[in-house]
């Protein structure tokens, strides 16, 4: 192979003759020149890259760790408050079941006073306390929590339906106590007849005697012995001047002989209130007031009432 070289001038040149072996020296020098080139632009182009990475870290790291330092205390600002909130409602929660045991010893004491032994209170301590513990103690746990107030809800309901029961029982029991006629008419005075056979003050003769008299002060008040419906309220033959009450379940009472009528038929009247005042009307020998009871139609002693029922 033959090589011809020429200056810039183009007036000389020179010829250079390349063997086998010279040819295959400078392809292999060619070669090994390109590969030489290929690495040192290889090389250069990653430190470009490297460098510009290294800097585009450096102007973007400060961000990104301000960034994550931010998101990181609002985690633990939001952690914080979340626990707190738990412990408030734990500690609320507590505060409930405390005031569940103070309805169940209430409840207990109420169903004692009125001797109900139907309904059952657990009875429990309402006291809570202790000394602070030393260790850290920590917040109670959602699931627990959750737990505690599904119980919770539980027990509410239970003792809702036990005061509801007790308080119908109870209110059934008031109502009986105002219905039943029970008592004296009167708030002076004295008993001057009893219930049974007697020598009537009029004709001498003996009668069985339907009521109890009790003999006061003229015009002194006469009382309703229970709740009721005026069912008579006028002048009635032998009575004179006579008041009638209707309480329910059979039972009607009726005040007799009286000055004057202080109510109205249809008027509702509550247990002691004043329903006449006392007089001699009708056949008397002197002011009294003569109270009866009658059941289910038949006249009964008012004093052995209780015993009846």
């Amino acid at each position: 192979m033959q090589i011809i070289l020429i200056s810039k001038k183009r007036t000389n040149s020179r010829a250079i003759n390349l063997g086998p072996m010279g040819l295959n020296i400078c392809i292999a020098t060619g070669l090994f020149a390109a590969f030489l080139i290929f690495f040192a632009g290889k090389n250069y182009a990653l430190q470009l890259t490297r460098s510009s990475l290294e800097q585009l870290y450096a102007q973007a790291a400060p961000d990104w760790s301000r960034e994550i330092q931010e998101q990181k205390a609002i985690l633990e600002r939001a952690q914080d408050n979340a626990e707190k909130n738990l412990d408030a409602l734990a500690t609320r929660l507590s505060q409930m079941q405390a005031h569940i045991l103070r309805l169940d010893a209430l409840g207990s004491r109420l169903a004692d006073m009125a001797d109900i032994q139907d309904i059952n209170f657990e009875m429990a301590s309402p006291g809570i306390g202790g000394p602070k513990p030393d260790a850290l103690q920590g917040s109670i746990e959602v699931a627990d929590f959750i737990s505690a107030l599904e119980a919770l809800d539980v027990q509410i309901k239970d003792r809702a339906e036990k005061l509801a029961a007790m308080e119908s029982m109870l209110i059934d029991r008031t109502l009986q106590n105002q219905t039943m006629p029970l008592g004296k008419p009167i708030y002076e005075g004295w008993v001057s007849s009893l219930f049974g056979k007697r020598t009537d003050p009029i004709s001498g003769k003996v009668e069985f005697h339907e009521g109890i008299d009790y003999a006061g002060k003229a015009g002194s008040p006469i009382v309703a012995v229970a709740s009721g419906i005026v069912t008579w309220s006028g002048v009635r033959y032998g009575y004179g001047n006579m008041v009638e009450l209707n309480h329910g379940n059979g039972y009607r009472t009726r005040y007799a002989h009286n000055k004057k009528n202080l109510v109205v038929v249809g008027e509702k009247v509550e247990k002691g209130q004043k329903i006449a005042l006392m007089g001699a009307s009708g056949r008397a020998t002197g002011p009294h007031v003569h109270f009866e009871v009658v059941s289910n139609g038949k006249a009964v002693d008012p004093r052995k009432l209780r015993s009846i029922n």
